[in-house]
């Protein structure tokens, strides 16, 4: 049977199981093949009866001689058995599995690996794994794979419907990288990966087999982005800028900024300035910190855009963001007479007329008209769809494209994620910012931390924010402060003498947007919210941020939080509480005392924390990867080198190129 084939389709066992595969993403047949272990059991030391030990882990072989239920108190059930071989007999309980005795009869030659314990002076083996000895054994006896499970799918049902699936397709797994890069990377055939990968040998063999299987993915997450990247340079740009022809005006407005560009901003004006006089529409990323001057190199870009007769949009995934770039660009540019309007959910400005339109996905609405729309920016792109995205882009002919993320994300996993996009990165902050002071503070000075940020709220007129991870208190975390409880005490105990406010996201916008401008315009001293601030707000004259169970974040959005502070040129400060007495934790919280670049964080995370915490849930939209890691950095670099070298030649490795074009790899298809 085609590997492709939909498991809905196939019928019998299948069928019954499709929804709940579908939650491992198990959606077709080959979709076993790369669900893969997360660990092993190992069961490899296969022992005579007579030779076992108390306290080891043993897999023994032999004939069922007696075996039984037992039934016992309320209901209970006790399954006994006992197996002999040539040295020997020894005792088996199972607990409260009545279908074992039906499943397995006297005579049977039975495989059953466990640990050895003692009972009433006797060896027994206790709830033991077991298999009917008919060939090779795949649940016992060996390195036995353990996979991620659901609710009514088992790892002993998985492994058994790979074992399956492999032995049916020996001839369909064929080889698709070419032997240059194998031999090259000295990297195991394919067809052997994926046996080893699921049924390995040896550990060696199950590490070379992941080694195998991530570099496919990498490489073939670099071939898409290529792929991508080559189709958008084919597209014609309908809107060729002008740039010596403004020269001037584009000059008059880098004059009238209140700063100057930092050497990163310059360089990716540049690039994009490069860009937008291309006959191919512009498909850019611009990566940088909160606060690193993303905003303003994108409003230069629209105002270019305006010189030359184009209406630019910038789309925004919240309300709070929307607002602050409104706030920004207006400021920047409305002195040059360009018509900004707004639209989200609770806004609406100047939409009859406009030459730059900030929102959020209400600018999707077809009632909003595009005269001649010449430059898309989306911000933070990875919390938009796709469908989302083109929407917008379809508003005008081939109009260029620039997102920005302000996630920390390493260069070289950036290069990986972003491979159809060009990419710009600022690693510089404004000239004047001070670094922020970052803290681990332990809960012996927190009587000290609230007394020091009462004084400096006092004595320098400063603001604070005080941020907890969620609204309200979990009972399975009892020890994460809630913010809606933390605001009632901090408020009432604490701090009685100042004026607090709390922020979480489920509040109505308009209720949002009034407490943000009262504690802008120094209404409050201190904001307690949740991880709502994480974006789009700038309180020049906030400089602490102190973060309650900080072990519960990433570092990269502990970073993002801290650069909620350090807007201006006052000195600002961080402290994070942790309850956590883990020393893996605790180093990698410290890593926020000596690191204040994000991508420089985001790799300490990588290496710390693996990318699920990172690249996972929280972050809607990038790249999930199956057996690969993106804290492999030597193997994406030697996957993009491979990538890049065979790209031009693709077209003489048909097998690589029908893998390629494969429905069931579009986890790793850049959007």
């Amino acid at each position: 049977m085609d590997l492709n084939t939909p498991i809905e389709k196939i019928g019998g066992i299948y069928k019954k199981y499709a929804s709940r595969l579908e939650k491992l993403g198990i959606i077709t047949l080959n979709d076993f093949l790369y669900h893969v272990p997360f660990r092993y059991e190992d069961y490899s030391l296969i022992s005579k009866i007579s030779q076992v030990q108390v306290g080891e882990v043993v897999t023994v072989q032999g004939e069922i001689v007696e075996i039984k239920n037992d039934y016992i108190r309320r209901f209970r059930t006790l399954q006994k058995a006992k197996v002999k071989d040539k040295t020997g007999e020894i005792d088996i309980i199972w607990f409260n599995q009545p279908y074992i005795p039906k499943m397995l009869k006297i005579g049977d030659v039975i495989s059953l690996s466990g640990k050895i314990k003692i009972n009433l002076g006797k060896k027994i083996m206790e709830s033991p794994d077991y298999e009917i000895l008919n060939g090779e054994t795949i649940h016992t006896g060996r390195l036995v794979p353990v996979y991620p499970e659901t609710r009514g799918v088992s790892s002993k049902w998985l492994r058994r419907q790979v074992y399956k699936i492999l032995n049916d397709n020996k001839n369909n797994l064929t080889e698709y990288i070419p032997q240059e890069i194998l031999k090259k990377e000295n990297l195991l055939g394919f067809s052997d990966a994926i046996r080893e990968i699921h049924f390995p040998d040896t550990f060696e063999n199950e590490k070379k087999a992941r080694e195998r299987l991530s570099f496919d993915e990498l490489f073939l997450m670099q071939i898409h982005g290529l792929t991508k990247r080559k189709d958008w340079a084919e597209k014609t740009a309908s809107n060729v800028f002008e740039i010596e022809k403004h020269k001037d005006e584009i000059e008059n407005l880098l004059v009238s900024l209140p700063f100057e560009l930092t050497n990163a901003q310059k360089r990716a004006l540049e690039e994009i300035l490069k860009d937008l006089k291309s006959d191919k529409p512009m498909n850019r990323l611009l990566e940088g910190d909160v606060g690193s001057g993303k905003t303003v190199v994108a409003a230069i870009a629209m105002y270019i855009s305006h010189l030359n007769g184009y209406q630019s949009v910038i789309m925004a995934p919240t309300e709070i963001l929307a607002n602050q770039h409104f706030q920004t660009i207006h400021k920047l540019l409305s002195k040059f007479k360009i018509k900004i309007a707004i639209a989200t959910s609770g806004r609406k400005l100047n939409l009859d007329k406009f030459n730059i339109l900030i929102g959020t996905h209400a600018i999707l609405s077809e009632k909003i008209n595009f005269n001649n729309l010449g430059l898309v920016v989306i911000d933070e792109q990875q919390r938009f769809g796709v469908k989302q995205r083109s929407i917008i882009r379809g508003r005008g002919k081939s109009p260029h494209l620039l997102t920005m993320t302000a996630t920390p994300i390493p260069r070289t996993v950036a290069l990986t994620l972003y491979g159809d996009l060009d990419v710009s990165f600022l690693d510089e902050m404004p000239l004047g910012r001070k670094t922020v002071k970052t803290w681990l503070t332990p809960e012996k000075k927190r009587t000290g931390a609230y007394n020091w940020i009462e004084k400096e709220i006092k004595e320098n007129k400063t603001q604070a924010f005080i941020i907890c991870p969620f609204i309200e208190e979990s009972e399975t975390m009892t020890t994460v402060k809630a913010a809606a409880k933390e605001f009632e005490r901090l408020k009432q105990d604490t701090f009685p003498k100042l004026k607090l406010a709390l922020l979480h996201g489920k509040l109505k916008s308009k209720e949002k947007e009034k407490i943000l401008a009262d504690f802008k315009n120094r209404k409050y001293d201190i904001l307690v919210a949740t991880p709502v601030v994480e974006v789009g707000i700038d309180i020049p004259n906030a400089t602490i941020m102190l973060i309650e169970a900080s072990e519960r974040f990433g570092l990269s959005q502990l970073h993002q939080l801290r650069g909620r502070v350090g807007r201006n040129d006052m000195q600002s400060y961080c402290l994070l509480f942790t309850d956590s007495k883990n020393a893996r934790t605790l180093q990698r919280l410290r890593g926020m005392e000596k690191i204040y670049i994000g991508a420089e964080l985001a790799e300490l995370d990588l290496k710390l924390r693996g990318p699920g915490e990172i690249y996972g849930t929280s972050q809607h939209g990038v790249k999930s990867l199956r057996i690969a890691s993106f804290s492999d950095f030597s193997l994406i670099e030697k996957a993009r080198k491979q990538a890049e070298d065979i790209f031009p030649r693709l077209k003489d490795y048909p097998k690589l190129l029908e893998k390629v074009n494969e429905k069931n790899l579009s986890h790793i298809s850049p959007d």
